[in-house]
């Protein structure tokens, strides 16, 4: 099916994601009748409380790259798009976003009056000035690659380079219109500039973005007014904000944990208004427990552990043969129920089932429980170099992973006949930090959960080599020529059944690389007290900003 991106009528080809606000009168449409919605509603005096683990870096938005300093950046900024509870596209700051007839250029053209919460106007120029930011190496974003796709980010990958440098791609035509030119043709690019990465940021934190890293200023519905590390950070409604989300609270109090059951035990004692994860050790239970209410439904989470393309005997024709015997040497299904007790489905692709292309057989072979086609890989991996040492699964103690990574480890070792352990690190934050700065010398717990429901959000972002060596979500820098050239040509389609069928293509090439273990799509499992009315995004975290109780 090929779509016309200037004339579709928005609505009228349901399995399309790519094009489905690339319209100005269909995203125009969605926005106003969400902004009419939350500004009907009563804003409520209560401040919300709710669970948190220490985010890993400060709360830039190019520099963001886990979940707990993604739900404070997405409160404290505005960008062009944002989407609903379906992954359905919605304008926010953005008037209309139009392409050209191939994809390769995109005109965005702002809404009018448009406002920091310090006084400083947002314009076409604050966008070039905060996306260039953030793509240029020398200034150290971990979100850089996904802005791979403009033109002149290449000329910016110098991390000696000019921190000043703009990218060529980005064209102010006036205060409210920005011409984006692509390096190549992008049918996805709508879709991506929902990505964290692409939210504006002022003037003046880009002149010290350390200082303002720590002392965020926004555009969104909500102000830092405490970061205390460890213990919290606290929100609170900005009431001069005038977009679409606005708060129906008076703020959001992240209380940082660390441990999940720790938190879950504050829900059960009421000091605690919403948990957006169940700890393990009450999946069993938590759905009967009174005085809370429990939500289990499909998410768009898909979780793997990666294991370094650097790690020894990992490298190479050897290496693959060690991953592919991994991968048989799992028992997902045992583990999925002992453990997760059906909050969460064995993976079969690299995408999540709530995703457009998710395949439920792609890796029915790959993927198989099958202790003897496990052996035979790993004796044949041995001929190029006999194995030494302990396989161990990195993971953080603040998090709910241990007793899965413990049963992961243990299935490896008695079917492969090796050491294998787990290997805890004392918070989130410490593992990002050992995986970003490449000094972890193990496997460890990865995963996708996409910023834009799209198939290019989880492929591109963790395996396309653009997102490798600190660049993007590529902390395995696994680089692949096969793999890469059928993402860019994906990236050409316009027809989304035939970019579909090459995101295939290119999934079976990781199928037989494996640079990461799939393991199960996740579960949205989350709980609040009684009274406490929460909504989840189509990520299936929290909605903070229509949280009431």
């Amino acid at each position: 099916m090929t779509i016309n991106f200037r004339h579709r009528v928005a609505g009228t080809v349901a399995a399309v994601l790519a094009a489905a606000i690339l319209l100005p009168g269909c995203g125009s449409g969605s926005t106003n009748s969400a902004s009419s919605a939350n500004a009907s509603a009563e804003s409520g005096n209560q401040t919300i409380s709710a669970n948190i683990t220490e985010p890993s870096n400060g709360l830039l938005p190019g520099n963001t790259s886990d979940m707990s300093g993604w739900k404070i950046v997405s409160q404290l900024y505005d960008g062009l798009v944002t989407f609903d509870t379906k992954g359905n596209e919605q304008f926010v700051e953005a008037k209309s976003i139009t392409p050209n007839a191939d994809a390769s250029e995109y005109t965005i053209v702002l809404k009018p009056n448009l406002k920091f919460s310090n006084g400083e106007k947002i314009t076409a120029r604050t966008y070039a000035r905060s996306w260039s930011f953030a793509a240029n190496a020398a200034n150290g974003q971990v979100g850089a690659a996904i802005f791979d796709d403009i033109k002149g980010y290449d000329e910016l990958q110098d991390a000696k380079g000019d921190k000043n440098a703009q990218l060529s791609g980005l064209q102010v035509v006036n205060d409210q219109t920005l011409k984006v030119t692509l390096k190549a043709p992008n049918s996805s690019f709508a879709y991506k500039l929902g990505d964290i990465a692409f939210l504006p940021v002022p003037s003046v934190t880009l002149k010290n973005p350390k200082k303002y890293s720590l002392r965020p200023i926004g555009n969104g519905p909500y102000k830092l007014t405490k970061w205390k590390s460890g213990e919290e950070i606290a929100l609170t409604r900005d009431d001069s904000y005038t977009g679409p989300r606005k708060a129906k609270n008076s703020g959001i109090d992240f209380k940082v944990y660390q441990s999940l059951d720790a938190a879950y035990s504050d829900l059960l004692a009421g000091n605690l208004d919403v948990l957006d994860a169940i700890p393990t050790s009450a999946l069993k239970t938590y759905r009967n427990q009174q005085g809370i209410t429990a939500v289990s439904k499909a998410g768009p989470s898909f979780s793997s552990f990666t294991i370094p393309q650097k790690l020894k005997h990992f490298q190479g024709e050897e290496g693959r043969l060690r991953r592919q015997a991994i991968a048989h040497a799992l028992d997902r299904k045992s583990i999925a129920k002992s453990i997760f007790h059906g909050t969460v489905t064995p993976a079969t692709d690299f995408l999540a089932p709530v995703i457009k292309g998710y395949d439920s057989k792609l890796g029915d072979d790959a993927l198989a429980y099958d202790k003897t086609r496990a052996r035979e890989l790993w004796k044949q991996a041995n001929k190029i170099a006999q194995w030494d040492g302990t396989f161990r699964i990195a993971y953080s103690a603040d998090g709910t992973d241990k007793e899965w990574v413990e049963a992961a480890a243990n299935s490896i070792s008695n079917v492969l006949g090796i050491d294998a352990e787990s290997y805890p690190f004392p918070t989130s934050k410490d593992l990002r930090s050992a995986i970003q700065e490449r000094t972890i010398n193990a496997a460890f717990k990865s995963g996708m959960q996409s910023d834009y429901p799209h198939p290019e959000g989880y492929l591109v972002q963790a395996y396309d080599s653009s997102a490798a060596d600190g660049k993007g979500l590529n902390n395995g820098d696994y680089k692949s020529d096969a793999f890469d050239a059928l993402i860019d040509q994906a990236a050409k389609q316009t027809d989304l059944d035939k970019a579909i069928d090459l995101y295939r293509q290119s999934e079976k090439v990781l199928l037989e690389d494996l640079p990461v273990i799939p393991l199960w799509y996740t579960n949205v499992t989350a709980a609040s007290v009684e009274g406490v009315h929460v909504n989840y995004n189509y990520m299936g975290v929290p909605e903070y900003n229509t949280i009431t109780k």
